[in-house]
């Protein structure tokens, strides 16, 4: 009987660890960076204590920056946590904030490579990946871009635009071949370090143009955003996903140039941030997310819910059986107040017409004021 049990408990025991374990295979795990301006401080002081946070606690993070307030769903352990992320102050929010999600970054560290980037001075936090919401007020009082727009169909990439990225990188693009988007990019990176990626590769050229497909999405938003300052400024949030390092990876598996470009990544997302800074004055705030390989690749992991507020109650008359009544005494009054006001004005030009007639001459001021009678 006691062996039958034990058989019985450890089957148990199978189906319960199989199913966390398909439960952490599904959703996964990573990584969440709050990078703080460069002007203000809306951001905790940087911890050596790393603290796990969920994706609601992040999208809740979110609509807080951006001026709404937090999901009442949000628990008392989930609002005690935010708050060692943000600063107390409700009255310092950037209503700016810059969402992106990384997929397919595994276990490498954003703070590789230099020290000059944005990364290695923010505040990071584990998070567990799965579905979750940014949950906002009204849709009419937010401005959202998206970085996963298509290109126009009439717009291609050309040596040029390599030429402009490897010079914004420091780097080289050099092309001899007759055929456009066939050459070798040349970009620096930290310890005298040099990635090479040939365009003729498909991996390396589809790599390449994803990350300028990024850049040219933050110039557009940021040229949304100099529109809209000009206009009504309303708070702003630029929210993307970023798939082409995945796919780089995929193709090469565990290679060294693997990790060379998971350090240009972080680079220019680096430079993206600070152009961001310049654009907003400091008024803008970003949170990157790194996804472990198992993250969805359908959907971003954070979507957006906006919830209506209930319409304000005004003061209203009653429509009813009386709406005629109320009227016609409407009517009423008004016709009595202006026979009233008539006949009064009536009888005063009638007396001031008697008086003027029978009024002595030698009384008329008016017509004798310069006249000395005896």
């Amino acid at each position: 009987m006691d062996t039958k049990r034990s058989q019985t408990f450890s089957f148990i025991l199978l189906i319960v660890s199989s199913i966390l374990c398909f439960q952490s295979r599904a959703d996964g795990t990573g990584s969440v960076y709050f990078l703080d301006s460069s002007t203000h401080s809306y951001f905790q002081s940087r911890s050596s204590e790393s603290k796990s946070m969920s994706l609601p606690e992040v999208g809740a993070a979110i609509s807080i920056l951006l001026g709404f307030a937090p999901p009442s769903t949000l628990s008392s352990a989930s609002s005690e946590k935010l708050n060692e992320v943000l600063k107390a102050n409700p009255f310092n929010r950037p209503n700016a904030a810059f969402f992106l999600e990384i997929n397919g970054f595994g276990d490498k560290q954003p703070e590789v490579g230099s020290d000059t980037n944005v990364f290695s001075k923010a505040l990071k936090s584990e998070v567990a990946i799965g579905d979750a919401e940014i949950q906002l007020s009204d849709e009419d009082e937010l401005s959202l871009v998206s970085l996963n727009e298509p290109l126009p169909a009439d717009m291609e990439w050309t040596d040029k635009d390599l030429t402009t990225f490897a010079s914004w990188l420091g780097g080289s693009y050099v092309n001899t071949a007759s055929e456009p988007l066939s050459g070798e990019l040349t970009i620096p990176l930290a310890n005298d370090v040099q990635l090479k990626l040939h365009m003729t590769k498909k991996a390396d050229r589809e790599f390449t143009t994803s990350v300028i497909s990024l850049i040219h999405n933050i110039q557009r938003a940021m040229q949304i955003h100099q529109d809209l300052a000009r206009a009504n400024p309303t708070a702003e949030l630029i929210k993307g996903r970023f798939d082409g390092f995945k796919a780089f990876q995929d193709h090469y598996g565990t290679n060294d140039i693997v990790q060379k470009g998971a350090e240009l990544l972080v680079t220019s997302v680096s430079k993206i941030y600070d152009s961001l800074q310049t654009t907003y004055k400091g008024q803008i705030v970003g949170v990157v997310v790194f996804n472990a390989p198992l993250a969805k690749e359908s959907d971003t992991v954070l979507t957006l819910n906006f919830t209506k507020q209930a319409s304000p109650r005004w003061l209203e008359e009653k429509q009813g059986s009386h709406e005629a009544i109320l009227i016609a005494e409407t009517l009423l009054v008004r016709r009595t107040l202006a026979w009233i006001t008539g006949i009064i004005l009536i009888i005063a030009t009638l007396m001031g017409v008697w008086f003027l007639m029978y009024m002595p001459l030698t009384r008329d001021t008016l017509l004798y004021s310069n006249v000395k009678l005896d």
